[in-house]
């Protein structure tokens, strides 16, 4: 049985266990872009306390793992694999709940703007961040992922400096989709709906909270798995 330690790093707990996610989104630790840090240095930078973060951390997990749950072993997964898992999964749920989740937005600035003047600011962050994501998605399945799947089966050191460059690249804008995701973050008070909003502006917060969800474990996913592996 796994006990994890202030030693191990958000992205290796989460890669282990999935469900640390929700914790830590809950308590703003970065587990995609920045997870490679050890619990002991967050925890000592954002003044946390330690022990109940991973007293709920160990806890959530012999729960999780008491009900048959079983960690899902990455490393026996081949690159090709987990490429077709991101398209099938993240990608798919991006392409379709990008557009219709942009309706939303646009529909609560246009009726809420003059009262709740922060939905200014989250409708051009949002339409920044589809945009880039759209665009990222693109770029990974007609660059990056053919050239992984082409290194699974003939591999060579030029395809594989080839991956890197680009891998490179798709870090960075990685790095930028997590930076608009936590603008969003904050200027909605973590997707906190207020007390007089309408149903609408509650299904779009709620919906926010899903995509940010959804986005980090995609990252993390490439950053922290994928990416890792053809370091």
């Amino acid at each position: 049985m796994t006990t994890f330690t202030i030693n191990d790093t958000p992205a290796d707990i989460v890669k282990v266990f999935p469900k640390s996610s929700d914790l830590f989104k809950k308590n703003r630790i970065d587990f995609c872009c920045g997870g490679d840090k050890p619990l002991a240095e967050v925890f000592a930078k954002k003044n946390m306390n330690e022990g109940a973060i991973l007293g709920e951390l160990n806890a959530s997990y012999l729960d999780w793992k008491s009900k048959g749950n079983v960690e899902t072993d990455w490393d026996q997964i081949s690159n090709s694999e987990l490429v077709d898992h991101v398209v099938h999964t993240h990608h798919a749920y991006l392409t379709e709940e990008l557009p219709a989740l942009g309706q939303f937005v646009t529909k609560i600035y246009r009726v809420h703007g003059g009262s709740h003047p922060h939905l200014v600011n989250l409708h051009k962050l949002y339409n920044t961040f589809k945009m880039e994501l759209e665009s990222h998605m693109v770029k990974e399945e007609q660059d990056l992922f053919p050239l992984i799947k082409k290194y699974d089966v003939d591999p060579s050191p030029e395809l594989l400096e080839k991956i890197r460059t680009v891998n490179t690249a798709m870090e960075e804008e990685h790095d930028t989709a997590g930076d608009l995701l936590k603008q969003m973050h904050d200027i909605t008070n973590g997707f906190e709906p207020p007390v007089d909003a309408c149903n609408s502006y509650r299904i779009t917060y709620a919906r926010l909270a899903e995509l940010e969800g959804d986005t980090f474990q995609h990252i993390h996913l490439e950053n922290n798995i994928l990416f890792k592996k053809l370091a």
